[in-house]
């Protein structure tokens, strides 16, 4: 039997600069990351891919509150915002890799499943907003927006500018998480739970209702890895391995770690938060819970990874 692979795309590896932000520039991104999916799917891996949607989000969501400002349209909810990530998103990835299939001779479809998430409504996150979405901006620039959105949440993201943050809630289950096992076992590629899921929260009688938030997608993949047994959780970034020290002169490749190691190194506070703390984090999750393996890398270095060329390998 192939081993089954959870692949998690950032959203923020679709925007190679502040420059190359349009559709088609992320579409072109997303075809490069889906060369190096199918080549994992040649070396015999079945797929399933995750992607994030932190800057997508924001700019849908700052596109509809511009057009109710200024040409009255009706507000749309951070909620829907995310589910219209999904499937813009997901429809590029999955034309990118059936093209892609096409091409190598591969007997494979993608398919996008939108796919809801249960997060807790008491859930800390909600009254403190920490994920960011939407674009970057300089301290002057977030100065000025702050002054004309006085609701908004702005913080510094990681040393790269200032950012709008939301609500954050942690994942509880994927809604979807049965379906995607059997689209799986039935041999199709599966883009799911994009950006992190669409949050819901359920009540007493089982009715699931839309809430206001982003989830993390790198924790939202973890659990679907373990929701599903997963072979290997594999978290994509912009290096190819995690560093201890990163940027630093004394900065120090990780490249086969154990569980317990990579939890010491998040207690000496080597991760930035918003950036490599929350990936290093999805990865304990996971193999907290039963997980066998975990690998961080870039996209491009994927088949190289899988392959144990590249890449942070974590194991219990």
């Amino acid at each position: 039997m192939k081993k089954l692979a959870v692949v998690a795309i950032g959203g923020n590896s679709l925007i190679r600069d502040a420059l190359h932000q349009s559709v088609e520039d992320q579409y072109a991104a997303v075809c490069e990351t889906a060369k190096h999916i199918a080549g994992m799917i040649e070396l015999g891996y079945e797929v399933i891919v995750t992607h994030g949607n932190g800057p997508q989000v924001g700019f849908i969501l700052r596109r509809a509150e511009i057009a109710s400002d200024v040409a009255a349209m009706h507000r749309v909810p951070l909620v829907s915002c995310g589910a219209d990530t999904q499937g813009a998103i997901g429809y590029q990835i999955q034309q990118a890799l059936d093209n892609e299939f096409k091409r190598r001779g591969l007997k494979k479809s993608a398919i996008t499943l939108v796919t809801q998430v249960v997060v807790d409504p008491t859930d800390p996150a909600f009254q403190k907003p920490a994920k960011p979405i939407g674009s970057f901006y300089t301290q002057e620039q977030a100065a000025a927006i702050q002054k004309s959105n006085p609701d908004w949440v702005l913080m510094e993201d990681a040393g790269r500018g200032y950012r709008r943050v939301v609500p954050s809630p942690m994942p509880q289950k994927i809604v979807e998480k049965d379906v995607i096992s059997k689209l799986v076992r039935d041999g199709y590629c599966v883009v799911g739970v994009g950006g992190g899921g669409i949050p819901v929260i359920q009540g007493e009688n089982g009715i699931f209702t839309g809430v206001d938030a982003v989830i993390d997608k790198d924790f939202a993949s973890s659990l679907l890895a373990s929701e599903i047994r997963a072979d290997v959780l594999i978290i994509s970034t912009g290096v190819p391995k995690v560093y201890l020290n990163y940027g630093q002169p004394n900065e120090q490749a990780l490249d086969k770690v154990t569980l317990a190691e990579l939890q010491g190194y998040v207690a000496e506070n080597h991760f930035a938060p918003g950036s490599m703390l929350p990936k290093v984090q999805a990865v304990i999750n996971f193999l907290t819970k039963g997980g066998k393996k975990a690998i961080i890398t870039n996209p491009e270095s994927l088949e190289e990874a899988v392959a144990g060329l590249t890449g942070t390998h974590v194991y219990p």
